[in-house]
């Protein structure tokens, strides 16, 4: 089996290419690596993947891992839509997953241009490639942001989705509804996933509990919005990756040709699918209150700093609760990594990075 990465750079393309390695499948990451976090923590994650740093300023190339036999990586951009075409007819995936994104919502009121590149157009040069290589299962980021301001909790799959609160959920529906239509019209197999605030080693420096992190260790001040009256399901990333590689046999089955729903007769539970299209929540299941994750993050570190309380934040929600009842019937998914050990995994890694860089 040979599987495309994209966004192969990125926190949770990382780890998912990391572990597919070493499940022995044939890998090829993509990534842009632009700048819209440290450069050189995606140059970090690569250099684990075996890929060395010269040559990443030139598109289109293959790099070869001096480490791993089964993975490569090229640097394109998804909205580059000849480079695109050049690698889908240079290889032939059997299995593409899409985590390539402009990701974050508050950067999306200063940067909106770069979510619909990246996001509608990028993601419209996947479909296409898709579509023209016959490829058997299609995974795609989507994200638990599409929930918009919902109140009734935990979110669930068939809760509606047409009030987004920021330009990045909007996009990320747009995936899901993009999606859809190419599966309906050509037949691609596609699994659609809302993420749930993903944290962990390696993770995103934009993301809220990795600038704590620096803020506490720097002895200043948090900001702390909706005065702490906000909670996140925080999901660790092996838990996210264990879900990922799960689903990626579980290729939907579609619709009859009557019109019934087809199920798979060896599944315990088929979710109703229409046109070879499913989406899940993939997520931990148990929100976290936000000042007791900052209290937990404080205790790993053995710091303590002051809270500015503020007001709530444009395109931010108050909670996110996922519903996984689904994908665990579904593929027996249920996160093993409570907050606690979570928190402090991150922590150890967080000490490592950071005095390497010290001492470098």
């Amino acid at each position: 089996m040979k599987v495309l990465i994209t966004g192969a750079a990125g926190f949770i393309g990382y780890h998912l290419s990391k572990r597919m390695i070493e499940k022995n499948i044939d890998v090829v990451g993509l990534d842009n690596l632009n700048d819209y976090y440290s450069v050189n923590l995606k140059y970090e994650r690569l250099n684990l993947l075996g890929i060395e740093k010269n040559g990443m300023n030139s598109l289109d190339v293959l790099n070869q891992s001096k480490t791993f036999s089964n993975f490569s990586f090229i640097k394109c951009d998804l909205s580059d839509q000849a480079g695109m075409e050049k690698l889908f007819n240079e290889h032939q995936f059997d299995v593409v997953i899409n985590l390539a994104a402009q990701a974050g919502v508050r950067y999306s009121l200063e940067n909106p241009h770069a979510y619909t590149s990246s996001n509608v157009t990028g993601f419209l040069n996947i479909l296409e490639g898709c579509r023209h290589h016959k490829i058997k299962h299609l995974i795609f980021a989507s994200s638990s942001s599409v929930y918009g301001a919902n109140q009734k909790m935990p979110f669930e799959v068939s809760d509606r989705t047409d009030h987004p609160v920021s330009l990045y959920a909007a996009t990320k529906k747009s995936n899901e509804l993009m999606a859809h239509t190419y599966a309906h019209l050509y037949g691609i197999p596609c699994t659609g996933l809302r993420f749930f605030t993903v944290y962990g080693p390696l993770g995103r420096p934009d993301m809220a509990y990795f600038k704590f992190a620096n803020l506490i260790s720097e002895g200043k001040p948090i900001d702390v919005y909706n005065h702490g009256k906000m909670a996140r399901d925080f999901t660790y990333i092996d838990d996210i990756v264990e879900g990922i590689i799960r689903l990626v046999p579980k290729v939907p089955k579609g619709f009859s040709e009557n019109g019934s729903a087809r199920r798979n007769p060896d599944d315990e539970f088929q979710p109703l699918v229409s046109a070879n299209y499913q989406i899940f929540n993939i997520g931990n299941g148990t929100p976290v209150n936000l000042l007791d994750f900052i209290e937990i993050l404080e205790e790993q570190l053995g710091l303590k700093t002051s809270h500015n309380m503020m007001t709530m934040q444009p395109g931010d929600v108050v909670k996110t609760w996922a519903d996984v009842s689904d994908l665990y019937k579904y593929i027996q998914y249920k996160p093993k990594v409570n907050i606690q050990e979570g928190i402090t995994r991150f922590v150890e890694w967080y000490h490592a990075y950071y005095g390497n860089l010290q001492k470098s």
